[in-house]
């Protein structure tokens, strides 16, 4: 018998149950108890269906490296740590509190013990041993003249260059700075846990998950990398599971994902504008079914050119030279950004620009030996470029004509002459990028397998993980070779399109040549917009209706042709479009036209959000936009794919839509939700975020959407208006809105199961997930108290780092390709990696999905084929996608309404009624 120290803190034993109580059998998928007793997502993988069967085996290679041990320590030990300068007042940079901790090991390695450490460069820190005490206090003496001008910048303040107030500086300057050093012990952690779950980590040992990224973001700290980190909570159950809302969010639990960027001009590739792409790594260690195992992926961003200030604005602003340069745009992309002086060595950070030329932008400059009768150092008044050129003799080429950078405050500017500053290199350009620049970075940094294989194997040989000093204390080896893990090809889904013929996709792509649509449909009054003045649309539109007659629509001529006026080309995009609504309107007074086919000069032209609000919410017309500059034979034939779409039409649809054969989808009224949300760039903070949600309709077919549109507070992830009870009987939220829609065309049925794919979330925030669950089912219990449907809730990841490779061919993964074993989470009954697509240009990117809850009671193999269908249901293609169809229109919906927002103000009008219930987004 086990020793009573041994055991466990077990529950109670269970009562007896009476001999004549018979136990009830619970329905698969039917709750027991309260809402959130429903609520809550089976994690307990012995009672989660089976990995799936069907398909083709094919083996795999993956960028999950394994992690072996080999002795090591079994427990680590973290710290909290506060640095704080001698006045009291923290220290939040992250490099210089590495370099205060990084002195303070220096100075006492005796008093620890010649152990390592790593630390975050914020307030954790971890060693493999333990320090002498719990609590300890440094005083840390650090030279940091490195960092503060010299007296050869010049006192640019206006006190002086020896008034009291820059003496004081000056002291500080030539000598050191003193900080105070508060570690304190937090927790030990069980690393030997982590060795001994070799099926996965199932709970407790994030912390170890976050020492380890935690030591490997300090390893390549001390390599002078870019470093961008997203510190996150866990996916522990405990994190998601309280649906009471009262979430522990211990600092402890954070988790690091990070990538890195290595200051190499080989990596920085030119995007126009002075930004630099730039590519690097991302690394992380993973918990997952196999085990533990080291994650190691290529990685992109975008920095700003480093080099000669001026340079840099010529380049962002397409000048030849800098009297040419718009000072205003210039003073707002400078912010804060770091500079180099070329005549002292030293960074500071840009705080603004002079309000006059260097020639004339003046300071008071105190005379050396030279006081008052109040004892005051005299002061003389001098230029920014005098000072410089006659008293330094440095020399001053096209300065004079130009503003100063100020690195000091307003209240007590420093001014440079502008071409005595340099950008340092590494930093980030976090403005949004222009379609060309977009452009270039998908043409400069797409790669093939072979060559992230190759970029990877190559990392791992120069960044050797296995010298460094933590992992080693760990007993930390990572392999160098790719894991094998096993797949399956799925074969892809039999498609119906017009005559009752069937097709069978071939490398997820299809012929629609000589074919026709499923339902068609023809346009019989409708004009034609031209906003590209000198292009001849006459052949476009032409060739354009051709196509359609070829494809079933029957498209009757343009009702009339609109011409822009050529004197109107240079007003803002939203006047030039009313004045193009009122030719149409004067035109065409009492019966407006059916549709509109919009000619633009370009793709991203400012006319496109002003004419898609007054299309769509003031005159409720269906519409479709072509840039010229696109204009080809190939092109226009995914347009009428779009316009049929828009009209109300079917492309195509999945032969077992028409048989009703899909697996516990035909048989039952089922709703399928898609629901993404979108966010305005960094420097648009004044609009607010869209959330979009689409839902099927005409069941059982799943080929047609509606889409429910709302705004948000900035940044808010979570949907907000699924359900919104304005009165006793009065719901304005989207999903009423929806289901509403689905019973008036589905034959007055209501969904008895609900579907809902969720794009956009992490595993940190699928309680996010279940909360709008509630709110979905309040919205059901609103419209009828006694109306239970079933929910499945997928949620569906794109931003992760996991590559998968043939692991006998150069080329990307075979289209259908899904691995559920190995490499999944450890934690969830069923998830898995899908990549229904055939990529084009670089490497296949799979999505995870997770069957977060399921009451419908999808099997592995039902769940993966129902995605797999999904991702070939776009009608704005003859290919499949890389995501679920109602994914992608919720995420294109959203995005539509983002762009109308950015040229017409954050206020978003509603839909027309005429358009509410079409594909507009398609």
């Amino acid at each position: 018998m086990a020793s009573k120290g041994l055991l466990p803190n077990l529950p109670p034993p269970p009562q007896e149950i009476p001999p004549n109580v018979v136990p009830m059998q619970v329905e698969r998928g039917k709750g027991c108890g309260s809402l959130s007793e429903r609520l809550r997502p089976n994690i307990n993988q012995m009672n989660g269906p089976r990995p799936g069967v069907k398909g083709k085996k094919i083996l795999l290679l993956t960028n999950h490296f394994r992690v072996c041990f080999q002795g090591g320590t079994s427990h680590l030990y973290s710290y909290s740590v506060n640095v704080h300068y001698e006045n009291g007042d923290p220290v939040t940079r992250r490099n210089l509190i590495r370099k205060v901790i990084h002195k303070l090991w220096e100075i006492y390695s005796s008093e620890f013990g010649e152990q390592t450490f790593a630390t975050d460069g914020q307030q954790s820190l971890f060693t493999a041993c333990p320090l002498p005490k719990k609590k300890l206090e440094f005083t840390v003496v650090l030279d940091v003249a490195t960092s503060k001008r010299s007296k050869t910048d010049g006192n640019l303040s206006g006190n002086g260059d020896f008034s009291e107030a820059d003496q004081k500086r000056q002291k500080i300057i030539s000598g050191f700075k003193t900080f105070k050093v508060q570690i304190t012990f937090v927790s030990v952690i069980p690393f030997q846990s982590m060795v001994d779950a070799p099926n996965g980590v199932k709970s407790g040992n994030n912390e170890v998950l976050r020492a380890l990224d935690t030591i490997l973001q300090h390893s390549n700290a001390k390599r002078s990398c870019l470093l961008l980190c997203q510190s996150y909570f866990p996916d522990e159950i405990r994190n998601f599971m309280d649906l009471t809302g009262r979430t522990s969010l211990d600092r402890s639990c954070l988790l690091l994902c990070q990538s890195y960027f290595p200051d190499e001009i080989r990596n920085f590739m030119d995007l126009t504008g002075g930004i630099l792409g730039c590519r690097g790594f991302h690394s992380s260690f993973r918990s997952v079914q196999g085990g533990l195992f080291f994650n190691l992926d290529v990685s992109t961003t975008t920095i700003i050119q480093p080099g000669p200030l001026v340079n840099f604005l010529m380049a962002n602003q397409n000048v030849d030279n800098p009297f040419k340069i718009d000072w205003t745009k210039a003073k707002q992309i400078l912010k804060n950004l770091r500079i180099k002086l070329s005549h002292s060595n030293r960074e500071h950070k840009i705080t603004g620009l002079s309000d006059r030329p260097c020639k004339e932008q003046k300071f008071l400059l105190g005379l050396k030996g030279s006081r008052d009768q109040n004892d005051n150092v005299q002061t003389v008044e001098v230029t920014v470029y005098d000072y410089f050129v006659k008293r330094h003799g440095i020399e001053l080429r096209y300065s004079s004509n130009l503003p100063c950078i100020n690195v000091g405050s307003q209240r007590q500017p420093q001014f440079i002459p502008i071409e005595l500053c340099s950008l340092v290199s590494l930093q980030r350009h976090k403005e949004e990028l222009s379609i060309h620049q977009r452009s270039f970075l998908l043409k400069k940094l797409s790669q093939k397998p072979m060559e992230i294989i190759n970029d990877l194997n190559e990392e791992l040989k120069t960044n050797d993980y296995d010298t460094d000093p933590m992992l080693r204390a760990c007993g930390i080896s990572i392999c160098k070779s790719f894991t094998q893990v096993g797949g399956r090809i799925l074969s892809p889904p039999l498609l119906r399109v017009g005559n009752k013929v069937d097709l069978v996709p071939k490398r997820s792509r299809w012929n629609f040549n000589d074919k026709k649509f499923a339902e068609p449909k023809g346009i019989e009054f409708w004009v034609v917009v031209n906003f590209s003045t000198g292009f001849d649309v006459r052949s476009s539109y032409t060739e354009l209706a051709k196509l359609g007659a070829m494809k079933g629509m029957h498209i009757r001529p343009p009702a009339f042709v609109f011409e822009e006026n050529p004197k109107h080309k240079k007003k803002p995009g939203s006047v030039r479009v009313d004045l193009m609504f009122e030719q149409i309107i004067s035109k065409f007074r009492k019966d407006p036209p059916r549709f509109v086919l919009c000619f633009l000069p370009t793709k991203c032209s400012r006319l496109y959000g002003p004419w898609k609000k007054k299309c769509l919410m003031d005159f409720g017309i269906r519409n479709q936009c072509i840039a010229m500059n696109r204009v080809d034979e190939a092109h226009l034939a995914n347009v009428i794919l779009k316009m049929n779409a828009r009209l109300g039409g079917i492309n195509f649809m999945l032969s077992a839509e028409v048989s009703q054969t899909i697996p516990l989808v035909s048989k039952v009224p089922t709703l399928i939700l898609g629901m993404d949300v979108r966010h305005a760039a960094s420097a648009r903070s004044d609009l607010p975020s869209v959330a979009a949600v689409v839902g099927s309709r005409q069941w059982p077919m799943i080929s047609c959407y509606t889409a429910s549109i709302r705004t948000q507070p900035p940044k808010t992830e979570t949907i907000h208006s699924l359900f919104k009870p304005v009165s006793e009987g009065e719901d304005t939220g989207i999903i009423r809105e929806l289901l509403m829609d689905f019973y008036a065309s589905s034959e007055k049925r209501k969904p008895a199961q609900i579907i809902i794919f969720r794009q956009g979330i992490c595993e940190s925030q699928f309680k996010q997930s279940i909360n709008e669950m509630e709110e979905i089912i309040k919205a059901c219990k609103f419209l009828d108290e006694t109306w239970s449907p079933k929910f499945t809730l997928i949620i569906a990841q794109r931003r992760h780092h996991t590559k998968l490779f043939q692991s006998d061919s150069s080329e990307n993964i075979p289209p259908g390709t899904v691995v559920d074993t190995k490499i999944c989470h450890p934690l969830y009954n069923n998830n898995f990696y899908m990549c229904a697509h055939a990529a084009r240009v670089g490497t296949s990117r799979p999505i995870h999905y997770f069957v977060l809850l399921d009451e419908i009671g999808f099997s592995s193999d039902d769940a993966q084929e129902l995605v797999h269908c999904l991702c070939y249901m776009s009608q704005r293609c003859t290919s499949a996608i890389y995501e679920v169809a109602p994914i992608r229109y919720a995420r294109l919906a959203a995005a539509q309404m983002l762009e109308i927002m950015k040229s017409e103000g954050p206020q978003l009008p509603k839909l027309h009624k005429n358009i509410r219930d079409t594909m507009f987004f398609c």
